[in-house]
């Protein structure tokens, strides 16, 4: 079922593109630096893949609007080291205390249709800002033994809403470098009641930088 949304959405955004003179479009790709609100894990230490396509057109000579079908790796990283400083039969530290590695991955990858917005400020330079639907396609969670259980899972919500700001700047007339910051409006999961290690609820902490290739003729 999730393929063949993605697979639709596509479809459509290449038709808008062929019918359409007066509306661009290309592809784009490029990394997310990531992290996830409401857990104990800080720092945007999980990258992740970001590739897609994007369709836009101008509105006026300095204001232009588009959006974007997109596959985006977002998550949580950690590797901690924990000092085990209450071994039994060294609670007077006579035994050299040996840090030990905490591991904690999160994986979540989505199906996204951005909506922007966009203001040209000089030649070379504009602020974009919008908002992103998410889809989530798959989540995992590891730490130092490998995948979570099952039992052990809990659920993901399937949307994420996220608005970004950011800005892009024309490389060459058909090149672009875009960098944005979007935050989720929504939770992408619940806190238990019975989870002592989450702080509340959770949510997407994105900056994204990407280059965009347009097809056709020049802004």
């Amino acid at each position: 079922m999730q393929k063949r949304i993605w697979i639709i959405l596509m479809l459509v955004m290449t038709a808008t593109v062929l019918s359409a003179q007066r509306f661009e479009g290309g592809i784009l790709g490029g990394f997310n630096g990531t992290q996830v609100e409401g857990d104990r894990y800080k720092g945007y230490n999980k990258p992740g893949l970001l590739v897609g396509a994007f369709v836009q057109t101008d509105l006026a000579p300095a204001v232009f609007a588009g959006m974007e079908l997109k596959y985006s790796q977002k998550g949580a990283r950690s590797r901690s080291l924990l000092k085990q400083n209450r071994i039994i039969g060294n609670e007077n530290d006579e035994i050299p205390v040996e840090p030990v590695s905490q591991k904690y991955i999160m994986r979540l990858g989505y199906a996204e249709m951005p909506i922007f917005v966009g203001f040209r400020t000089s030649e070379y330079i504009s602020v974009v800002g919008g908002i992103s639907l998410g889809y989530l396609m798959h989540a995992a969670e590891y730490d130092d033994y490998g995948r979570f259980p099952e039992e052990d899972e809990q659920a993901f919500n399937h949307l994420d809403i996220q608005p970004f700001v950011g800005f892009q700047y024309d490389l060459l007339d058909q090149l672009k470098l875009d960098l944005r910051l979007a935050y989720s409006v929504l939770p992408i999961r619940g806190k238990p009641i019975d989870n002592y290690y989450w702080i509340t609820s959770q949510y997407n902490n994105v900056i994204s930088m990407a280059l965009y290739y347009k097809f056709g003729r020049g802004y």
